[in-house]
């Protein structure tokens, strides 16, 4: 089956230039003019990745952000026209796993969806299916995590970034390793970026986010004990 994407941006030209590479690549692609319109093809279909435009009629691609983050942890990456790195950290905040400023390179995005569909969807390359540390468990063939017996829902870049310092445990792992990790590519946000994604994962690890100490202008590390 392929893989479908849902493209949300008002600007039809750049939707149709957008969506040509996608299918020249084998994704199939759902298209919406409107964050209204986007809202409902989300929930009729199953997709695979979200490409979202920020300035939307009808509805705002902050406020579709929100409210597919309520129900699923599917990959977005936010298209915004204005570079401001303040966009780029709501976005992050609200759940967003990339963003692309406008006008970009049709190639460019491609590579950036296929990179977090890759990562969204491979099966784990350990030999083990479960990583259990004090209490967190991640099931690596489903990509769902639980805290102390509890499904939490973890975005795609959230969840990357813990099972890969929960791999690393013990280890301190710097901010590049960490873009070079999840993103793979040159990455233009700042510290911030980062610790927003740290801070979310760690307001929903509750009790356990302990476990993940900064180490100050360096990285993180995933603690071996409590």
């Amino acid at each position: 089956m392929h893989q479908k994407i849902l493209i949300v941006e008002d600007e039809e030209i750049l939707r149709d230039i957008t969506k040509e590479y996608l299918v020249n690549e084998g994704f199939e692609v759902l298209e919406a003019s409107d964050g209204e319109q986007a809202l409902l093809l989300f929930q009729e279909h199953e997709v695979h990745l979200v490409i979202l435009d920020i300035m939307l009629p009808k509805v705002d691609g902050w406020s579709v952000c929100r409210r597919i983050r309520k129900t699923s942890n599917v990959p977005i990456i936010m298209l915004t026209a204005r570079v401001d790195e303040d966009d780029t950290l709501l976005g992050f905040e609200l759940g967003a796993d990339d963003y692309v400023t406008k006008p970009y390179r049709p190639p460019v995005l491609l590579a950036r969806a296929k990179r977090l569909l890759e990562s969204r969807y491979r099966l784990n390359e350990t030999s083990k299916d479960t990583l259990k540390r004090n209490g967190i468990s991640v099931h690596f063939p489903s990509r769902t995590v639980e805290v102390d017996g509890k499904k939490i829902n973890f975005t795609h870049t959230e969840y990357e970034i813990l099972s890969y310092l929960m791999q690393n445990q013990g280890i301190v792992i710097s901010r590049e390793q960490l873009i070079s990790k999840i993103w793979g590519y040159e990455f233009y946000g700042d510290d911030r970026t980062i610790n927003t994604h740290i801070r979310n994962l760690r307001t929903k690890l509750g009790n356990k986010s302990k476990l993940i100490t900064t180490i100050i202008r360096t990285g993180y590390k995933f603690e071996e004990y409590l």
